[in-house]
């Protein structure tokens, strides 16, 4: 909606995607009143999000069970295969939920619709006012930040949340500094039927050009995210349908059978962002203003959830949700984990990258030690899975 008089609110968010509208819903089931500006939506590309166990929780939690349920596919098995062609090329090693005594590992869904789910119950929300307008003005000041923008009457917030993506005016505007990096990849991503069972099984096969994944959804398709070098994303990018879903058969070794094209394809050049700080000011940053990395692991929009979490944690209990104790925490509770996460996902990607024997022998060993040592290999999930993000 469009406000016509001057607004004050405890929160105020920047950015609808699924990130900024999962901050508003937790923010306002834990009592705060949330101004969220921004358009809730997202392109239909091919992109799905995997919701690992914690991330399912805490959107269950805010009252998407229902909605998320009759779109998204369980993810019980994921299977890493090493297709570089190194002399030191392991076996096939699986990662199976029944060993942590989980049904699935999460749960995968397309973006689009997650937006949408997430949209939907926002508009329910009382303590939620949805702004379409984009913010083009943020001033800081010592018990406020002012955001104005045209099409509605300046917003004077005790706390903003910077969830609009890499190219964050919030993050400019609080002055936390942030380091970028590109990588010689670029992501096409599609939708797929085929024609054998994926059985919930995530495949994600290890390229000299990065990983090729097949992710389940609903039925016999799946998801798809190939990272390649850009001129062979160009020239895959640019087959008809038929021709690529051909191409991706032959590069997934024909495990899921033959292929068409079930859905949208899209183009994602790939690059890095990390922060020195992850809130200064008044003001927070969460999703892809303070992380960004190559999809590997399903982690990217997990760890914006877990920031998300965070984020309603450290400021629970405070009459003044922005001040610097809450940020201080905020902060605290965000370093280590996003620090190791983007670290480990930055590193295996470069060691596809490259084929210097070092490198190549110690991927190698990892894979074998995975597949040999069943309490590493569910030390590894528990990992992954770490830093749950239900609400409590």
């Amino acid at each position: 909606m469009t406000m016509t008089d001057e607004h004050h609110s405890e929160i105020a968010i920047v950015g609808a995607g699924a990130v900024g509208l999962a901050a508003a819903l937790a923010l306002a089931a834990a009592g705060r009143e949330v101004v969220l500006f921004g358009q809730a939506s997202a392109p239909r590309d091919g992109r799905t999000i995997a919701l690992l166990d914690g991330s399912w929780r805490l959107l269950g939690a805010l009252g998407l069970s229902e909605a998320l349920d009759a779109i998204a596919s369980p993810l019980a098995v994921m299977r890493l295969v090493d297709d570089t062609g190194s002399l030191f090329r392991q076996p096939p090693v699986e990662f199976k939920a029944a060993e942590l005594g989980l049904p699935a590992f999460g749960w995968n869904v397309e973006n689009a619709g997650l937006v949408g789910a997430l949209a939907a119950r926002a508009a329910t929300e009382p303590r939620i006012r949805m702004v379409a307008q984009a913010v083009t003005e943020i001033v800081p000041g010592a018990d406020s930040v002012r955001l104005a923008g045209d099409g509605f009457a300046p917003v004077e917030a005790r706390l903003v949340v910077g969830a609009d993506g890499r190219r964050s005016r919030v993050r400019g505007a609080a002055g936390i500094a942030a380091r970028e990096w590109s990588y010689p990849q670029v992501a096409l991503t599609a939708i797929l039927a085929h024609r054998r069972e994926h059985r919930d099984a995530s495949t994600e096969f290890h390229t000299r050009a990065g990983p090729c994944t097949l992710v389940p959804m609903g039925g016999r398709r799946s998801s798809l995210v190939w990272l390649l070098e850009p001129r062979e994303a160009d020239r895959l990018g640019g087959m008809d349908d038929a021709g690529f879903a051909r191409a991706v058969e032959r590069q997934t070794h024909s495990i899921l059978g033959a292929m068409t094209i079930a859905g949208p394809r899209g183009r994602v050049p790939m690059g890095g962002l990390s922060v020195d700080r992850f809130a200064a000011g008044r003001m927070a940053l969460i999703g892809e203003a303070a992380h960004v990395f190559p999809p590997i692991g399903a982690q990217g929009l997990n760890l914006g959830l877990r920031d998300v979490a965070a984020l309603r944690d450290a400021v629970a209990g405070t009459g003044d949700p922005g001040d610097a104790a809450a940020l201080a925490r905020y902060d605290g509770a965000r370093q280590a984990d996003v620090r190791l996460r983007t670290g480990a996902v930055d590193a295996l990607n470069r060691t596809l990258l490259t084929d210097l024997l070092p490198a190549d022998l110690m991927r190698g060993a990892g894979l074998l030690a995975l597949s040999r040592i069943a309490p590493l290999r569910r030390l590894v999930m528990r990992q992954g899975l770490a830093g749950g993000t239900a609400a409590g």
